[in-house]
Parts: C-alpha cells; sequence; structure tokens
C-alpha cells in the first residue's frame, strides 16, 4: 500500500523514531509535537530544526526561512544560523530563477537577524518544482527551554493570529487565476500579501507570550492544519484537550473573511490547511488573557481556543452547546487538494 501525500501517519513515524541516547548530550531529541531538538552547549542549549518548502514555489526563500525560524522559536530559543538546501528541476530553471530564491534567502536573514552559513545547491531531474530544504539552528538558556511537552492540565489553549494563514498566501499565489476569476484585485492582493501581513513568522509571537510569563509549552502550527497541532501537542505532553469551534471558527479574529472565502472556495476544510505564522500556546490559566491582551497591544490577534484535560478525557472538539466530536487529525493537508 502506497503512502498518502504529506507527513507520515503519527503511529507510524512513532515506530520508527530512535530510542534517544541521553550521553550525546541529546536533551530532546526526535519526539512526535517536538518542534526542534536541544543539544547540550555549554551553558546552554544548541536547539536545531530541519524543513522544506514544498507547497510553496513563488517567495519560498522567505518561507523557508520563517518556517524553520518558528521552530527555534517554538521552544523558547533565538534563531541564529541557517543552511540552505536547494534542489531545481531541470529544462526550466534559469539563472534568474537561482538569484531570486538567493535574494529572497538574504533578505529574509537579514530581515530576522539569521546568518545564512552554508548549503548545497543542485538542478537535478529528482524535481519537478524548486524544493527548498533549511536546516537551522539557535541558542537558549537552560531555564528559558520550552517543550511541547511541559503543557499541563488545566492550562489553557491560545491560539496566534489565526486559522490559515500560510494556506491563503499559497491558495493567491498558487492558484492566481481561479481567485481573480470570483474575487476583486484588493481581496487577491490582500491574500497574497499574507506571507508578510499577518505573515507566517511567530518569532514576535513567541518572544511576548513568554516574556508576559506563565508560558508552560508552544507548538508551530504547520503542515494538517491548527486541529493537527492540537493533536501533536497534547500527544507531546500526554493529555487530553478540548477546542471549542464557536472560539476558533465563529471568531472572525482568529478566521478571518478573506480565509473563510478560499477555504470555502475550494472545499477545504479550515482546521486542517496549513498555517505557518499561527503558535499554540499552552499556559496557566491565570496567565491566559494576559498574554492575549499584551500579544494584541503588539498587532498580534490572539485568543483562548480551548484548554488541557486529562489523559483520559480525550482529545475533542466542543460546540456552543458543549456537544463533542473527536478532534480531526489531518495526515494529508487540506491544501494538497488543490496542488
Amino acid at each position: 500500500m502506497n503512502l498518502p501525500v504529506g507527513k507520515l501517519k503519527h503511529d507510524f513515524l512513532k515506530q520508527l523514531l530512535p530510542t534517544q541516547n541521553k550521553s550525546t548530550g541529546v536533551v530532546v531529541g526526535p519526539q512526535l509535537g517536538e518542534d526542534a531538538a536541544a543539544i547540550e552547549f555549554g551553558d546552554n542549549y544548541l536547539v536545531a530544526t530541519s524543513d522544506p518548502i514544498t507547497f510553496a514555489t513563488e517567495d519560498i526563500g522567505w518561507y523557508v526561512v520563517c518556517v524553520n525560524s518558528n521552530d527555534i522559536a517554538a521552544m523558547g530559543a533565538v534563531p541564529k544560523w541557517l543552511l540552505v538546501t536547494l534542489l531545481l528541476p531541470e529544462d526550466v530553471t534559469t539563472p534568474a530563477t537561482v538569484r531570486d530564491i538567493m535574494t529572497q534567502l538574504t533578505q529574509a536573514c537579514e530581515t530576522f537577524d539569521i546568518a545564512l552559513c552554508g548549503g548545497h545547491t543542485e538542478v537535478t531531474p529528482a524535481v519537478t518544482q524548486p524544493v527548498v530544504v533549511g536546516q537551522m539552528m539557535g541558542i537558549v538558556a537552560k531555564d528559558a527551554l520550552r517543550t511541547s511537552s511541559g503543557a499541563c492540565v488545566e492550562d489553557v489553549l491560545i491560539l496566534t493570529k489565526g486559522l490559515g494563514i500560510e494556506a491563503t498566501a499559497i491558495i493567491a499565489r498558487e492558484c492566481e487565476e481561479q481567485v481573480r476569476e470570483k474575487c476583486d484585485a484588493q481581496f487577491f492582493e490582500q491574500a497574497k500579501n499574507y506571507l508578510t501581513d499577518p505573515g507566517i513568522s511567530v518569532l514576535k509571537d513567541a518572544q511576548i507570550a513568554i516574556k508576559t510569563g506563565g508560558v508552560h509549552a508552544m507548538h508551530d502550527v504547520t503542515e494538517g492544519g491548527v486541529a493537527t497541532a492540537v493533536f501533536e501537542l497534547a500527544t507531546a505532553a500526554e493529555l487530553g484537550v478540548v477546542v471549542y469551534t464557536d472560539k476558533l471558527l465563529g471568531s472572525p479574529v482568529l478566521y478571518s473573511d478573506i480565509t473563510r472565502t478560499l477555504c470555502d472556495m475550494f472545499g477545504l476544510n479550515p482546521l486542517g490547511v496549513i498555517s505557518s505564522g499561527a503558535m499554540l500556546i499552552a499556559a496557566a490559566p491565570e496567565k491566559g488573557e494576559a498574554i492575549c491582551q499584551v500579544l494584541g497591544k503588539a498587532g498580534i490577534r490572539a485568543g483562548i481556543i480551548g484548554k488541557f484535560l486529562p489523559t483520559e478525557s480525550g482529545m475533542w472538539l466542543e460546540d456552543a452547546d458543549n456537544t463533542r466530536q473527536p478532534l480531526p487529525v489531518f495526515q494529508t493537508d487540506e491544501i494538497a487538494k488543490l496542488l
């Protein structure tokens, strides 16, 4: 049986992950729901991650810097160094294409104060469109490390920015003709610019939340959308969780009209579309509202969308009338239906 497009299924992936060897200095190794590895590094931890860009083709240099730095930020660390592997299709790759991608990379690194310090470039028949793979490292003080496993029972679950930010930008850029046919020019430009406004970086989100206090865990929302990220975060912490759908799907703050329109247009479930730019935060109940308020003052939308439960309580979506249904998990991102 062939595997579907997207991340490996969680149960299958869990079987493949090696047993961590603490003697190597690895503090956080490969685990479901953890955004990056943490390694002993003197008085600090070196935090390392790797992520590819496979859905988008336009502005992929910007995407790869943001997506990898998000993983570092979710661990409470500051991203410092980036290596990039750039695989380009034969027959259609021009010098201008390569220069454009490299310009995107250098500009994004300058924006976030990250050093582009190496990598590999290659034209190959193995790909049919440009594929960029980033490997990023950062630094965090030992007492400042945050892991997904740190969430606690009764913690509130906060979402920053909202559903489908990255998906909105990708749809506008990769399905331009269909979007322009049904929407006006202003709508198209706004959707396309979701890459930078509200933006797919969560560096600021993470830094503000941690400074406010009460943050026990964070998780970057990527492929598989918010629902899958909630599952991953709860699984890492060995907890149950309930997500309030009226606080999420019913919120114009966390589910924008632009994203809603595009999801409806293409028949996509907004809970399962790629959502880089959104951060899940598990925080002490007494700090939840304060974190949302401080984020809001900084121009970052945020809201409490659920809470963590004991493991045996399970994982649920809960409607306004308290009706519950199992939390869905999207092994294949909804946006794959278009691409």
